[in-house]
This record gives structure tokens, sequence and C-alpha cells, in this order.
């Protein structure tokens, strides 16, 4: 039997080896028991988050993971503030125009926005707890529940997104579905000219390229890409022109 001494030593020579994940400035404590491995800590970025769960489930005797890795906050927020920003966020989303969005305040469910769709189980439920924000609810495609996932990322006080809306529909998830979604995120960023970017995508690894005129337009292209739920890998090829 492998002892977990082992599995946790083969996961942390893995996230030494990722740069991205920069265990010396974001140390990661594991555990692992019963075929699981917890994973915990603070990490940089959305990237960092996404890679290192993924190295962390490659083992073969880890059947599941339970995650509890923070991302950083650009901002320090508190929680209903994050929830207010969220809601707002959603609420003004000309996508989500048809959907019921609430608030769970204190266990309870207040209205942001109800709406004549409501039959129709559009609804979106927002709840924030030391900055983790867990969507619920119920969407008419796998493209508006990732588009609800990034606009709750986008809230500088997020340190993570549970993403537990159901999606109704019976629309297949594809690559091209996904490249769609990216290409509509990267055109809400303001930071981000959406116009000079290709994006391809193979099985979720994602390919940027095109020109951009910063640095900083680089990185807002790339986290943009990794917040989309069911992306698992960028790969960042944008040139920087300015």
């Amino acid at each position: 039997m492998i002892r977990a001494e082992e599995v946790i030593g083969t996961i942390r020579a893995g996230l030494e080896r990722e740069a991205r994940v920069n265990l010396h400035d974001h140390p990661i404590e594991l555990s692992f028991a019963d075929g699981v491995i917890t994973i915990a800590g603070e990490v940089g970025g959305i990237a960092a988050k996404k890679l290192a769960l993924e190295i962390a489930a490659r083992p073969q005797p880890v059947s599941g993971v339970v995650d509890r890795l923070r991302v950083e906050p650009s901002e320090q927020m508190e929680d209903g503030a994050i929830r207010d920003h969220v809601c707002n966020a959603l609420a003004s989303e000309p996508a989500f125009m048809q959907y019921a969005v609430q608030a769970i305040v204190k266990q309870g469910l207040e209205e942001v926005r109800g709406t004549a769709q409501r039959g129709l189980e559009r609804v979106l439920e927002v709840e924030v707890n030391e900055g983790v924000v867990t969507l619920n609810g119920r969407a008419e495609s796998v493209s508006h529940k990732r588009l609800a996932g990034v606009l709750a990322w986008w809230v500088p006080g997020s340190r993570d997104v549970v993403n537990g809306i159901e999606v109704w529909s019976d629309t297949e998830e594809n690559d091209d579905e996904l490249v769609d979604l990216i290409r509509i995120v990267l055109e809400k960023d303001p930071l981000v000219n959406a116009a000079q970017i290709t994006v391809r995508s193979n099985a979720g690894a994602v390919t940027l390229e095109g020109a951009v005129p910063t640095p900083n337009n680089k990185r807002a292209a790339e986290s943009d890409a990794w917040y989309v739920l069911g992306v698992n890998e960028v790969v960042n090829n944008l040139v920087v022109t300015g």
C-alpha cells in the first residue's frame, strides 16, 4: 500500500516544478487519507489554483480532491460588499435580463430582482462566506453558467467561486462553445481588445494569439480565459507591441 507521505511527496514535487504555482511565495498544505487529498492555502491567481488542483489529482491512489485553495484577492472586501457587487453584475448583464437574481443573507433569501420569467426557472442565487462566492440556481445553457462564474470572479474581493448552477438544456459541452464564451468574456473586459485576439481550444486547453499593447493587457486576457469553467490550460502567445 502506498503511504500518505509518498502521495504527498509526489504532489509536492509536481507543485514545485510548476512555476505558475509558486510555492515559495504561496505555501500550500497537503493531507491524504482514504484516497482523498486535501489541498489548502492561498495562491496568487486563478491559474495557480486550477493547476495545483490538477497536479493534486494526478497520482493514481488519489480518488478525490477536497479543494480549500483560495485566491489572493486584488482588494480586501467584506462579504456583504462582494455579494452586492456580484448581484449587481448579474442583474446588469444583458444575458441575464430574464433571470431572477437572489442573495442569501444570514441564511435568508433576499430578492435582488424578480422577473416574469421566474416560472421558466431562470434564477441565480448568490451567497458569500469569507470571500468565497457560491452560485446556485438554474440556467438555460453551459455558457450562461460559465458567464455567471466569470462575473463573480471579476469582483476584486472574490477569493474563490463555487459554481453550482444547474443547466436545464441538453446542450453538449464542446470546444466551439467554450471558444465563443471566452470571446464574449474578452469583449466585456475593458482591459482587453478582443478584436486583436484569436482564441483556440482543444479539450479545454486554450491558446491565445494576437497582439496587445501592454503586459497588463496580456495578463488580463490570460486570466479571463482561466476564469472560464472548463478551461484547464492556457497557452498565452499574445505579443506585446507597446
